[in-house]
């Protein structure tokens, strides 16, 4: 395994199973203390508060998740090109790429901050949220969106960490973080019974001293991934480069979340306990999905760095091992949460009706999760190679236009939640064909070959 100095993995050599594994874990655990997070203020306000709150929380998921989707996908751009420009060891570009990202971020967090307070209304009202949950989970998205940037920032950080290697940090600080999420939940809710506004509270502080601890460690950094914030600048050249990958990878996630908001008007029409037993089953589903995302994420900057140093081959070799990788941690996480999904459920809320909801909510589509590893590797192996536009295209098609097409149809049809759930494992099974069949038709090659030679 090659080694360097610095806190950075270069995966250009050494055995490919243990770099994806290695770099995979510490994101998986990182990934998994940052879905608590929500998962906690639904813990808590569903103990604390009742099943009106907790469907107040979870109903905002669609929406929180749009502007999360849309920096991650922006951060996988920065990544990706962070990552090539590593792996070539051109240091001149990774400083420029670097300082761009960071501009980018600057304003991006102040537009979105205020466009999302300003919008939380409107975008209530399209998903048809009841009256009685409506406030709530107006003054949870109000206080989310204020305090948004400490986010932004922290993904936008960690994805420039993450592209030489680094993924260990980043887990650190958000271990912290979510332990004061946890403590500050409890303490304004269940203490001070501040409801959700205190469940909001909790969170953007805590993301917060995430986000501080992510730029002060970019900051003191030696190597050339140091923020220079007086050198703060958007680079031309770079930015194209970023948006070029990063943009519709932030786009396609983002509208594919935000499409989340007419699913979840689906989900609203059959009352608050389903609403609830829906919000239970999306917070365990955000976890299933998370071994796949992370190693996912591994390939992306594996066959960045290896397209970067000229080995195609190894690059394509990689997203085998990682395609095998998720399958097999997929199949594994299945069987104990289909035995115990009642349990699961019920950390969120003991309402027979929320249990009844929830558990046949994972029930139904946990077998359906290993056809996913198959769209988020090769979507992860072809964003490594700077070719973010046709996975982006695949997954809004099947993801977006495929799975509205099916609910308003089926919706018409039928007045069954399972028909109306069976809209994502339908969307995912699509995705996944139309995935293998670019991946292994199309000449996806050329890109990644045009783009090696843009950053030696």
């Amino acid at each position: 395994m090659a080694k360097t100095t610095t806190k950075s993995r270069i995966m250009t050599e050494g055995s490919i199973w243990k770099h994806l594994l290695f770099f995979a874990i510490p994101l998986l655990i990182g990934n998994l203390f940052q879905q608590l997070y929500n998962t906690v203020d639904s813990i808590v306000v569903g103990n604390f508060v009742g099943k009106e709150a907790l469907a107040a929380v979870g109903t905002t998921d669609s929406i929180i998740n749009t502007i999360i989707g849309f920096f991650m996908g922006m951060s996988t751009g920065a990544g990706v090109i962070i990552s090539h420009y590593f792996g070539a060891k051109n240091d001149e570009g990774v400083h420029k790429a670097v300082h761009t990202t960071i501009a980018i971020t600057i304003i991006m967090s102040v537009v979105f901050s205020i466009l999302g307070v300003l919008l939380v209304p409107a975008m209530l009202h399209l998903m048809k949220t009841p009256d009685d949950v409506f406030d709530q989970s107006a003054t949870y998205l109000r206080i989310y969106f204020a305090g948004g940037a400490g986010l932004m920032f922290y993904n936008m950080g960690s994805g420039i960490m993450r592209a030489v290697g680094d993924s260990k940090r980043p887990l650190y600080f958000l271990i912290l973080s979510a332990l004061i999420n946890t403590v500050l939940d409890v303490l304004f809710v269940a203490g001070f019974h501040w409801g959700v506004a205190g469940a909001a509270i909790a969170t953007i502080i805590a993301q917060g001293i995430s986000a501080v601890l992510v730029m002060i460690t970019l900051t003191r950094e030696k190597e050339s991934y140091r923020i220079i914030w007086s050198k703060i600048h958007i680079y031309k050249e770079m930015l194209e480069k970023i948006f070029s990958v990063g943009f519709p990878v932030a786009i396609q996630q983002a509208v594919t979340s935000f499409s989340n908001v007419f699913v979840q008007s689906y989900i609203n029409n059959f009352g608050s306990a389903c609403m609830a037993g829906w919000s239970s089953y999306g917070k365990i589903d955000k976890f299933c999905m998370l071994p796949m995302q992370s190693v996912a994420l591994s390939v992306t900057t594996f066959v960045g760095q290896n397209l970067g140093s000229g080995n195609l081959k190894r690059a394509k070799r990689g997203s085998l091992v990682a395609l095998a990788m998720s399958v097999s941690i997929s199949v594994l996480m299945m069987i104990p949460i289909l035995i115990f999904a009642p349990q699961l459920v019920g950390l969120f809320n003991q309402d027979p009706d929320v249990l009844q909801f929830g558990t046949l909510f994972l029930r139904f589509m946990m077998p359906f999760y290993a056809c996913c590893c198959i769209n988020q590797i090769y979507a992860g192996t072809l964003r490594g190679a700077g070719n973010a536009l046709a996975p982006t295209i695949i997954m809004m098609s099947s993801f977006i236009v495929f799975r509205q097409i099916y609910l308003f149809v089926v919706s018409k049809l039928f007045d069954t939640i399972e028909v109306v759930a069976f809209g994502y494992p339908a969307g995912w099974i699509v995705c996944s064909i139309i995935m293998l069949i670019y991946y292994y038709c199309s000449h996806w090659e050329k890109k990644a070959v045009n783009m090696q030679s843009k950053t030696a």
